[in-house]
């Protein structure tokens, strides 16, 4: 398919490409939708074999983000953003400076972040040359570590999963089974240990595995094991696309909910294989949607993590609200979040357009308007 008819057929208001050659700087900015509030979303570095292939990952990735921000109800669009690039060899402050200022000229209709390949060290530096940054670190005003936050929703929306499956919330005594126990999975093991749940878990991290059994009375399961372990509760917290014709037929859960982004290797066809199996399923851009609460709470003042936590419980509404969907139309619930989040972007369209380069956090002072 030709790139603008990508573009056109994938609904994108704006794509920036961003070029320096004195300090090696290959870079796209794509803006999705800015029709609930500015373009939120973090910036990958990574080494794409082709501008294609760039511009393939950025587009797909800010319509997602477009999707997350609306479903969990933020005041948010859809933005993402790529650096061609080795994370391990090409970084430099000049590299960083120049794409920060290529995220100043957007006037705020773009928000950057962390993603792939950068950190909170390279926001700082992105931070000298455009206001329009976050995932920065406290003593900067920042949120620092968003993991905690991640998993606090991804505990919600397993809550409201294990609710509408078998009538009661508690999770004391149900089995979750969690894949991939890095700074998330780890965080999620921790609430569900307090929470009274039998965890079950691996990573390609022996080290994590023995810390989670350690600590946490997690039950190690081998790797090649966890997705056909017997258990109430699949919590894939790492690879994408694992969720696919060969492997849902194995299944031993009732529930599939964990943050991993992109769990099925095909939307349509695994969404719908998923649902006839009777497995329900928690639509990833809305149960990993806690680090985008958690930048969230960086704009418009002081970034505060009771706050952000608080906002995160939404999380539970927001699946219940997807669950209802899928059961009164007879859809999977990836398709009934889907239509959660177009509902949103539709209705408040209605209102007409707005320029977000000076947004206000919606918690901020009345006066400050």
């Amino acid at each position: 398919m030709d790139m603008f008819d990508q573009i056109a057929e994938m609904g994108h208001e704006r794509v920036l490409v961003c070029s320096n050659p004195e300090v090696g700087l290959r870079a796209i900015i794509a803006v999705h939708s800015t029709v609930l509030g500015p373009g939120l979303g973090g910036v990958r570095m990574w080494p794409f074999k082709s501008f294609e292939e760039a511009m393939t990952d950025v587009l797909r990735l800010s319509r997602g983000m477009t999707y997350k921000a609306a479903a969990a109800g933020l005041n948010l669009g859809g933005g993402k953003a790529v650096i061609i690039g080795d994370p391990k060899l090409d970084k430099s402050e000049a590299l960083f400076r120049a794409f920060g200022r290529y995220v100043e000229s957007l006037d705020g209709l773009y928000i950057t972040a962390e993603d792939v390949g950068t950190d909170m060290e390279d926001m700082e530096v992105i931070l000298t040359e455009s206001q329009w940054v976050t995932g920065k670190s406290p003593v900067r005003g920042g949120s620092g570590d968003p993991s905690p936050v991640t998993a606090h929703g991804v505990l919600q929306g397993i809550k409201a999963a294990v609710r509408w499956h078998y009538g009661n919330p508690d999770l004391s005594g149900r089995s979750v089974a969690i894949q991939g126990l890095g700074s998330v999975g780890y965080h999620l093991a921790e609430y569900l240990e307090a929470e009274g749940a039998k965890l079950l878990g691996c990573d390609i991290d022996r080290e994590r595995v023995a810390r989670a059994r350690d600590d946490l009375g997690l039950e190690p399961v081998p790797l090649d094991d966890i997705l056909e372990v017997e258990c109430d509760v699949l919590a894939p917290c790492a690879l994408g696309a694992i969720l696919d014709n060969s492997t849902i037929p194995r299944l031993r859960c009732q529930i599939v909910a964990g943050a991993a982004n992109n769990q099925m290797a095909n939307e349509d066809r695994d969404g719908r294989t998923l649902f006839e199996r009777g497995i329900l399923y928690a639509p990833d851009f809305m149960i990993n949607a806690g680090g985008l609460i958690n930048v969230y709470n960086e704009l418009g003042g002081e970034y505060n993590r009771e706050r952000a936590l608080r906002m995160t419980r939404t999380i539970y509404l927001n699946l219940m609200r997807a669950f209802e969907v899928s059961k009164a139309e007879s859809v999977p619930t990836n398709e009934a979040a889907d239509r959660v989040a177009e509902e949103r972007i539709a209705t408040i369209g209605r209102l007409g357009s707005r320029h977000w380069g000076r947004f206000i956090s919606p918690e901020a002072p009345a006066a400050a308007r």
